[in-house]
């Protein structure tokens, strides 16, 4: 990452067409082994994009990754980057699990401040839920995670509004719904 961020570095090692050469690595050697599956580019989908290292974007097209920026959601709305999404996840395998690592800062700073990567332009408060209820819903959720969430990167407010929101993301993502 030209950030020096480490996020989307985990995933880096595991995916297909992009894992270095892992006997390289200290302490990674085990990822060596031809035994270690690696995750296949079309097992990805990345939703609300909107700030992208120049070498993160050159990867993201050269595996072919799926992803939608604020853009796409802009264009098509939720419901619909939502549909394409999970369709993409589930044509190969309509059974498959499905796991969400849900970045926090995905959401607009103004509702979620307490967390590393704060970008303005992030998903709306309803939008954050929709993606948490669209996979909830889709059955195949098997687990998930919530992650950037760093309450001290905030004052105290911020801090309770961002554990707020990862909170009420969680019972989401759990299957609670408006109805």
């Amino acid at each position: 990452s030209e950030s020096g961020n480490l996020h989307g570095m985990p995933i880096g090692l595991l995916m297909e067409g992009l894992a270095p050469d892992h006997s390289q690595l200290p302490g990674f050697e085990w990822l060596h082994d031809e035994a270690h599956v690696r995750l296949k580019p079309d097992s990805l989908v990345y939703i609300g994009l909107r700030d992208v290292d120049a070498a993160e974007r050159a990867a993201i097209r050269q595996l072919g990754i799926r992803a939608y920026t604020m853009h796409d959601i802009d264009h098509y709305g939720i419901g619909r980057v939502m549909d394409l999404a999970i369709d993409h996840l589930l044509t190969k395998d309509p059974h498959r699990p499905l796991h969400l690592s849900y970045d926090i800062d995905a959401i607009d700073p103004v509702l979620a401040p307490a967390t590393g990567t704060a970008v303005r332009g992030g998903l709306s408060y309803r939008e954050a839920h929709y993606v948490a209820e669209a996979a909830a819903a889709s059955g195949n959720l098997a687990s998930a995670e919530i992650v950037e969430v760093n309450s001290t990167l905030s004052d105290g407010d911020g801090a309770k509004e961002t554990v707020a929101m990862a909170l009420q993301i969680l019972t989401s993502l759990m299957g609670k719904s408006i109805l």
